[in-house]
């Protein structure tokens, strides 16, 4: 089929990939425009303009989408089919109208669940056991078109945003391709979705990465996981800002408890946030219940490191309050 691709991040690279692999005629990609990155701010081309240029696939990076002069190009170019992975602006009905298959989405949820910007992380975060790819019809509200297809995926007990988001495009790529061969073939099937089942993953912001240790240690575990690569969990320890990546999630047991006596400290004097353990290798802060032994993290500034290198120039204390 003649098929217009519109993606933005690595998310979806993979889907293009598998979809011109596969023989498909794409006749042009849709990408959000090039932004400054890094601290030289040096402007970059999104991940799928970059993999589109290596096709030989001609590239159109409008500001809004739905301006009539960017409607009329759409209309020009005539497509089968439009392919959305993660593009970053929401298509209006105008554009929605114009292939004759209609607008396929490419969705890293189970819909109904998990509906916006930010499904593969707050799946980790809510502490999902599976979640998946869903391929749709497009519609005017946000993620409530018609479903065609699903593909599930096991969530590991260490999967961070980053290796579950890896996993998905995987599944994604492989998904987009039976959806369109079912598309092609006219079998695929409309299931319209329970609205009632819905959830919305909203869009992810620096604030959330704050660790509130009167949560639970699992709530925290999860949430260090989830937000993983951006925007990360983080504290502040010794007036400066750390970034969280790898925790455990422990009982406060008989052997902490010894550790604060001998520091002074009486368990029954515990509250979250505490520093109730330091070793060589990890330090354990306590939350509203169990606690948090923190194994990797990144201090402002530095590299991420492993504790035992943080804990080898940066001096904690039992009792210390984050």
């Amino acid at each position: 089929m003649n098929i217009v691709y519109m993606g933005t991040p690595l998310f979806a690279v993979a889907a293009l990939e598998a979809i011109v692999n596969a023989g498909h005629n794409v006749i042009a990609c849709f990408t959000q425009p090039d932004k400054q990155k890094g601290r030289g701010k040096n402007v970059a081309p999104t991940p799928v303009k970059e993999k589109a240029l290596l096709y030989n696939i001609p590239v159109y990076q409008p500001v809004k989408l739905r301006d009539e002069e960017n409607v009329e190009l759409i209309r020009d170019i005539n497509p089968d089919v439009i392919v959305v992975a993660a593009y970053g602006q929401i298509l209006p009905e105008t554009i929605l109208n114009i292939p004759k298959y209609g607008c396929i989405n490419i969705h890293a949820s189970l819909l109904p669940k998990y509906r916006g910007a930010a499904p593969i992380e707050r799946a980790i975060i809510d502490g999902e056991k599976e979640t998946g790819v869903t391929t749709m019809y497009m519609a005017k509200g946000l993620d409530t078109g018609d479903m065609i297809e699903k593909c599930v995926v096991a969530i590991d007990g260490k999967d961070t945003g980053l290796t579950l988001h890896d996993k998905l495009a995987k599944a994604g790529s492989e998904l987009i391709l039976s959806t369109l061969e079912l598309i092609e073939q006219g079998k695929a099937v409309r299931v319209p979705q329970d609205d009632s089942k819905s959830c919305y993953a909203s869009m992810l912001t620096k604030d959330m990465g704050r660790l509130d240790f009167c949560k639970s240690a699992i709530e925290l575990e999860r949430l260090i996981r989830g937000l993983q690569p951006w925007p990360c969990a983080y504290t502040n320890i010794n007036g400066k800002s750390a970034k969280i990546y790898d925790a455990d999630v422990i009982d406060i047991d008989s052997s902490i408890v010894e550790g604060l006596e001998a520091s002074g400290i009486d368990a029954g004097s515990i509250i979250p946030g505490m520093i109730v353990g330091v070793t060589k290798k990890s330090f354990t802060i306590a939350c509203s219940n169990s606690a948090l032994r923190i194994r990797r993290l990144q201090p402002e500034g530095k590299k991420v490191m492993d504790t035992a290198a943080f804990l080898a120039g940066n001096k904690l204390e039992i009792g210390q309050v984050l």
